[in-house]
């Protein structure tokens, strides 16, 4: 059996670094509230000159390192992003371009915050389906460019930057035992649509819009979203929440997080966290945070790693996977 491997990973931030205190002179709030309720200290903004395709160009040029490998070795580039370069032409071509790569395909991939799961899955498909032997993942966003920064319930959650894999092809026995990807579970229920969104597009209003979020919404539909994905995950391979070595989980809201880990019976200290340094990166917040439990150490060949994420639309996933 084919499974999808993770051969390397990287990251990009913007230079620029947005605090709580900062905030607190911008919009009415305070650290102490924005802590509380979201567990963000900080965040990364995007400036003059960095965009979602340069973070994410960064981002796959450290993955590449990782892994050993070129942009001549990839067949496939896969970009989740809802915060494109351009309405066209993809932001996967043009980081195809910017890499000199001129083989293989590129594409966008658009679920919001489960864009990296969506992602995956999909990377996972063509890998199993022999249609390609190694494929960049790139989660790489500048949410900041579509924030409302009057709006005080939304502008204090997100950020910027970029993160990537490389899946490869790699011969299995169709076991638990294999490394890669063992099984993933995507689900979308467009009846939430209005609860999570942007007032804005080329089809409706000709303009970029801002984010709007119904938060308690969001908040009440989130835990139990995301252990749906997860049962089914364990389901799929008969594994369970004691099998786990580390949760990765969308970077969104600390609460969020912190809630499903208690649900699913996942230990707090086998969560990853980086929502306090890096906010709610939308699709580049899976990678940021598995690349940084990965650079530590935490993180180690042959252990099993569960992804989950629940985004606008609503969209909603998990990837279990073996290191």
């Amino acid at each position: 059996m084919i499974r999808s491997v993770v051969r390397g990973f990287g990251t990009a931030l913007p230079k620029r670094v947005l605090t709580n205190a900062e905030l607190e002179s911008m919009v009415d709030t305070s650290d102490e509230w924005i802590v509380q309720r979201t567990g963000i200290q900080q965040r990364y903004i995007a400036g003059e000159g960095e965009t979602t395709a340069s973070l994410g160009e960064g981002a796959a040029r450290a993955a590449l390192d990782k892994a050993g490998l070129t942009a001549a070795d990839i067949d496939l580039i896969i970009v989740a992003t809802s915060t494109p370069d351009n309405t066209f032409p993809a932001t996967a071509v043009n980081i195809q371009n910017r890499l000199g790569m001129h083989h293989g395909f590129a594409f966008d991939l658009q679920a919001v915050c489960s864009g990296f799961v969506y992602a995956v899955t999909t990377a996972d498909a063509y890998i199993r389906g022999g249609l390609a032997k190694r494929v960049l993942v790139i989660g790489t966003e500048t949410f900041s460019r579509i924030l409302d920064w009057t709006d005080r319930t939304t502008c204090v959650l997100f950020g910027d930057g970029a993160g990537a894999i490389v899946l490869e092809a790699r011969e299995g026995t169709g076991t638990n035992t294999d490394r890669g990807v063992l099984t993933t579970q995507l689900r979308s229920d467009g009846a939430h649509r209005d609860k999570l969104f942007v007032d804005g597009g080329p089809s409706t209003t000709g303009t970029v819009g801002h984010l709007r979020m119904e938060g308690r919404e969001v908040f009440k539909h989130a835990v139990g979203m995301i252990t749906d994905v997860v049962y089914s995950s364990f389901d799929a391979t008969g594994l369970t929440a004691d099998d786990i070595d580390w949760l990765v989980p969308h970077q969104a809201n600390k609460r969020i997080i912190d809630g499903s880990a208690k649900k699913l019976g996942i230990p707090l200290e086998k969560v990853v966290v980086t929502v306090d340094q890096h906010g709610n990166t939308s699709a580049a917040s899976i990678p940021l945070a598995l690349a940084a439990a990965a650079s530590d150490g935490r993180i180690k060949e042959g252990d099993i790693v569960l992804l989950e994420a629940m985004g606008g639309g609503f969209t909603w996933g998990a990837v279990l996977l073996r290191w």
